[in-house]
């Protein structure tokens, strides 16, 4: 029958909009019906009224910022009715349900993202994003960023990483909590690619250029394409180095030749790129000469003349004469003196002196903190 009851309504369902039920937890679409700073009225479907209200309007995205009536938009469902008769519903539940999923898919892929801290402590880098919070160790900061200092001082570690706050970071998700809304995230692994395929490639006397990542007592630590290597203060330079820190700062640039590789430990020189100044100290300085030059610095055993800009020499206690201003009682450092050369040996880099200027003789006996002290 063509008025039967029972077709006209499967006909009128047939022609009707899909009926939309909100679940708590679900997202759910709508467009934009009424706006203002702390407000948004949605229309779900043209049955549903939706309100976002409060705190829940703000996400990471800023959403609100640009948002205007008429526009559809995604929000997280909250309660399905409220005492008013709308919908409750999140932009920043949603954009924590997109934050989620985001980083889930980035840890199942082993993918990379990018990331802003917002807050340090002595133990890593902390950011928040829609209620998320994130945590990068700092044993999981890439060679450039992580805080090298004297002494491993947890107050001077945490000035460094109060200087990366801010910063954009690319890392790598290698833990993730849902339940408590935390994940663990790693800028090193995400440059292990990029160290493995470095690695590969480097090779000993191969020069590279990098940033000065860490300046410590014993040397200065370089990054160059997502790997780290050490200047060791004997590389440093020719002369006799007392502190790192008057050759660089962290974030300079710099050129190194590659020393030594030995697994993960890479062996940098900068004063191999520049000439040997040894090789005419062979010309320069002879068994006999007199020279001038200035007390540098005084030992228990001897005091250290600056023979020129890269080369000191040493003159040991039995060296000097034993009363007078040039004794070991009276000499200090910036005090200029005379002294004949009785050593030269090109091979320790040493060079042996004395202030007994009628001594013809080179000195026959050498002690073993000479060996170790002078400088090179």
């Amino acid at each position: 029958m063509a008025n039967d009851p029972i077709i006209s309504m499967e006909e009128l369902l047939e022609d009707s909009p899909q009926m939309i039920f909100p679940i708590p937890g679900k997202l759910i679409d709508g467009t934009v019906i009424s706006l203002s700073k702390s407000r948004i009225l949605i229309d779900i479907g043209g049955v549903i009224t939706g309100l976002i209200t409060g705190k829940e309007v703000k996400d990471s995205l800023d959403t609100i910022k640009n948002l205007k009536v008429g526009d559809t938009i995604s929000a997280s469902v909250l309660e399905v009715e409220n005492e008013e008769g709308y919908a409750v519903l999140s932009l920043r539940r949603a954009s924590q349900e997109k934050s989620w999923q985001r980083f889930a898919d980035a840890y199942e892929n082993n993918n990379i993202i990018e990331v802003r801290p917002n807050e340090a402590n002595k133990g890593g880098l902390l950011l928040e994003i829609d209620g998320i919070k994130g945590f990068i160790p700092v044993s999981q900061l890439a060679p450039l960023h992580y805080p090298r200092v004297n002494g491993a001082d947890s107050g001077m570690i945490l000035q460094k990483l109060n200087k990366l706050i801010g910063q954009l970071f690319d890392c790598k998700v290698i833990g993730l909590d849902k339940d408590n809304g935390k994940l663990i995230l790693s800028e090193k692994a995400a440059q292990s690619a990029q160290r493995d395929t470095a690695m590969k490639k480097l090779k000993v006397g191969q020069k590279v250029k990098g940033r000065i990542s860490g300046v410590v007592k014993f040397g200065i630590f370089v990054a160059f394409d997502g790997l780290e290597g050490l200047v060791h203060i004997s590389e440093i330079a020719w002369g006799h180095v007392s502190d790192p820190s008057d050759y660089g700062r962290v974030g300079d640039e710099v050129e190194v030749l590659v020393i030594g590789v030995d697994n993960d430990k890479i062996s940098l020189s900068m004063k191999r790129l520049t000439p040997d100044p040894w090789i005419d100290a062979a010309q320069k300085f002879k068994v006999g000469k007199v020279v001038e030059g200035e007390i540098t610095r005084v030992a228990q055993f001897g005091a250290f003349i600056k023979l020129n800009d890269e080369i000191n020499g040493l003159i040991h206690v039995s060296e000097m004469p034993s009363e007078g201003e040039l004794s070991p009682a009276n000499l200090s450092a910036g005090q200029k003196v005379k002294a004949r050369i009785i050593d030269v040996n090109l091979d320790e880099h040493r060079i042996g002196l004395t202030l007994n200027l009628d001594k013809k003789e080179p000195a026959k006996e050498e002690k073993k903190e000479e060996e170790e002290e002078v400088t090179k």
